[in-house]
Order: C-alpha cells, then structure tokens, then sequence
C-alpha cells in the first residue's frame, strides 16, 4: 500500500513522525513524505531531519507564504504531478493547515482516497481559516481517525458516514511518548538558565489576538505585570514579533530582564520548557493537548477550543476574552496552589500510530 504523507507546517511534523516510523518499519507499506513548504525555516528543518529522526522529504514543494487562496493554489498546481507520478493508494494528510486542504482537494479530484489524522475537531468559530480546512477535508474524507471521542458527535452531524470514523488516538502524543526519555536527558534549563517549576512559559500567533495593536499591549502589559513576580520564557512566533514591532511595542519587552524573548524552539527544546514550566499561557491548538498529557496548567485565550478535551478532562482552561486583569488573577491563583486537576485522555497511551496502521491495511484487504 502506497502511501503520501502530506506535511506543510510545524504541527504536522509532530503527527507525521510516527506514522512515517509505522509505516516504514511494516513491508506491507511503502510510505512517502510530501513537504509542501507552507512553512518553513532552519528550526523547521531541524525538527523534521535531526530530532523527529525522519529522512529528508521525497519531494519538498517550497511554495512558501501568501494568502490563503494563493498558498492553495500553488500548493494544488506543485502537489497534482507528484500524485500522478506516484499513483498512491492513499494520501494522508493530518491538522488543519492548509496544506491539508490542497492536498486532499487534488487526490479526490484525482480519484485517490484520502486519510485524515485529527478528523472531526471543531471550535464552531468560522472565522478561523483552520475550521474551514477541517470541515471540507473531513467532507472529501475516506478515513477519519480521531484524537477523542467527543469528534464523532460532529462528525455524525455533518452527514459523514459512521463506518469511515475511527476513534484511534492522538499521534502528537505518539511523539511525546517516545521522546520524552531524550526530553529527560536534554539540557534546555541549563541553557536558559532556569530551575524546573520557576518559570511561565507564553506562546502568541492567533490572528486574533497578535494582528491589532488593541491585542498587543493587553499582551505586553499583561507579561510585563506577571513577570514583576515571576520569570516568563516567550518564544516569539516571527507574526507576533513583526506585529509587535510595527506597533512599537517589541522594544519594551525586549528590555524586561525577566521576560526571555527567544527565537522558535527546536521540538525538544520546546517539550523540555512545557514540561519544567509552572504554567503555560498560550493560543495555540497543539500546546493544550501536549500540556494536558504532561500535566501543566494552561490557560488559552480563545473564546473556543476544538479540542475540549483539554477542557473537560485536561489542564487545560479557556480564558474567552484577552483581559490582562482576568489572565493576572487566574495566574496568581494557579501559581498559589489553585491548580485544576486533569487527566490523560483515553487512548493518548503512545500507540495512535499503530492503530492507523493496522486500519488501513485490513480496510485494504477487504477491498
């Protein structure tokens, strides 16, 4: 069974990892990795050859940034001669970028069945690009496998068909699982000289939160107030830092001491500074699922999450409104002890990948 893994931007390495390591270790197989270049830079590239320990992509498209109607196009028009040179049985594609959408688009239109890892997850808000991709790529859909069980509910309403749902489990956490001994053994503290438990860490993109001036100085006043207290890691999104910066906002952080304003991290880098955190402030889809399997406390400043199982049995809290005098007394209040408790998500146990595995190769025997 040929089959084309899509990646395009950061998340989607994490994902891909083991399926690619499932489905290279299993002859019955023959797995390809497609590398749109939706996004991409030198950590990029670090995760996805050296720490993720994947080959370098079959084929590499580069077709960089733009609007979203443009990178689809670019990444229909680059993906369609692959696909007929390769004639896969199956293209995978997994998250909500768009690279998942392009991709999927062309293998249907080609007669090709498509996978989607992370299916049915929804945060209802259709202003986010990413709700669109999920809806339409679970829409053109062969296989739908699921983070939680929760998805299927959506799934169900929108009119897809039961037996194309599989409830499998989460790859992401298939990556954290089998890099958290390394994360271990790995000496990011040190470099950041930190000590475990004594740090906050903050991640910032969301269009939503980052693109107004409004936004950015509810985020700068609310870091400079919790880092008279305690220390704050920022690893700066190049969108948040490019915003800051053209509203003149970037130059007072910069000269805090206790907010480290750092580069994009490598993924253990990254997993090392969640994991030794005393708590995460974020607006980011993965870091409420990788936060709730370690355990952290975090508070997103979302209205809507489509992953309310960090909500309702994770760490994980939505703070619906970018109020820096909200976000100031949950810290404090979390930081004093007032830590809402959580629990692992059933089947979030390492071996997502394996299920997916074993799904496609009976599904292609039966036909």
């Amino acid at each position: 069974m040929k089959i084309i893994n899509i990646v395009g931007a950061r998340p989607n390495f994490m994902k891909v990892a083991p399926l690619h390591k499932e489905f290279s270790k299993n002859p019955f197989f023959e797995s390809i990795v497609v590398h749109t270049g939706q996004h991409f830079d030198t950590k990029m590239s670090d995760v996805f050859f050296n720490q993720l320990e994947l080959p370098i992509p079959n084929y590499f498209l580069g077709v960089g940034t733009g609007s979203h109607t443009m990178v689809t196009a670019k990444i229909m028009t680059e993906f369609e001669p692959i696909l007929l040179k390769e004639n896969p049985d199956l293209v995978l594609v997994v998250g909500d970028v768009t690279s998942t959408l392009a991709c999927a688009l062309v293998a249907v239109r080609n007669n090709i069945k498509v996978a989607h890892v992370e299916a049915g997850l929804r945060s209802f808000d259709r202003q986010m690009p990413e709700e669109i991709n999920r809806i339409l790529t679970d829409q053109i859909s062969d296989f739908l496998f699921l983070t939680e069980k929760e998805a299927k509910i959506n799934l169900l309403s929108e009119n897809i068909a039961e037996h194309k749902i599989h409830f499998v489990g989460n790859c992401m956490i298939d990556s954290l699982h089998y890099y958290l001994p390394k994360i271990d053994d790995h000496k990011t503290l040190q470099e950041f000289n930190l000590n475990s438990k004594e740090y906050i860490l903050v991640t910032m993109h969301r269009p939503s939160n980052v693109d107004t001036k409004d936004g950015l100085e509810k985020i700068s006043f609310m870091l400079n107030e919790i880092s008279q207290h305690h220390k704050i890691v920022f690893p700066i999104h190049p969108r948040t830092s490019d915003r800051l910066n053209h509203f003149g906002l970037l130059g007072k952080l910069k000269q805090n001491k206790n907010i480290n304003l750092c580069e994009p991290q490598g993924y253990l880098e990254f997993i090392a500074l969640m994991k030794n955190c005393s708590l995460i402030l974020t607006d980011s889809g993965g870091v409420q699922e990788e936060s709730t399997f370690l355990n952290i406390p975090c508070l997103t400043f979302r209205k809507t999450t489509e992953r309310p199982i960090t909500v309702t049995v994770g760490t994980n809290q939505l703070l619906d409104e970018l109020n820096p005098e909200t976000a100031i007394q949950k810290t404090k209040e979390i930081l004093n002890g007032k830590i809402k408790s959580g629990q692992c998500p059933e089947l979030w146990d390492g071996y997502a990948a394996s299920r997916i595995a074993q799904l496609l190769q009976s599904s292609f025997y039966a036909v």
